[in-house]
């Protein structure tokens, strides 16, 4: 499946996770917020908002395909 990641503010850079557009990135089906975030070179500890299609949710939630992920670490 293929989602979109963004992050914002420390969390952002290169191009795996961009705050200026989404980044189209594969994961295989039942991946998690959380997968995402490794995937992306992030550490799970230093994030603390993360939103699923302009909802919040846990770091466990279980991802779709097309779903826009944003990650913030306030």
């Amino acid at each position: 499946m293929q989602v979109h990641a963004k992050c914002f503010l420390d969390l952002s850079g290169g191009k795996a996770c961009d705050y200026k557009g989404s980044t189209p990135h594969e994961l295989a089906d039942g991946a998690t917020a959380r997968d995402l975030a490794v995937k992306v070179g992030l550490d799970p500890e230093k994030i603390k908002l993360i939103f699923v299609n302009y909802k919040e949710v846990p770091l466990g939630t279980v991802l779709k395909d097309g779903d826009q992920v944003a990650f913030s670490p306030y």
